[in-house]
């Protein structure tokens, strides 16, 4: 999947930007919580991935 692979490194950047300007909070969490389960191939990966489809599928393309 084309869309995995930039979702990783998206979500890699946001939380070294987080933690690095001690943002600690809900957005902090959430992108830790997606960076890990991108990273590591568990059995809620299937479902997040299919979240994450279903969501830059309703994003309209120019």
């Amino acid at each position: 999947m084309a869309v995995t692979l930039s979702l990783v490194l998206l979500f890699g950047v946001l939380l070294l930007l987080l933690l690095r300007f001690k943002a600690l909070g809900i957005g902090a969490a959430v992108v830790a919580v997606l960076f890990g389960f991108y990273l590591a191939d568990t059995d809620a990966h299937h479902t997040i991935t299919d979240l994450i489809d279903a969501v830059t599928n309703a994003i309209p393309h120019p």
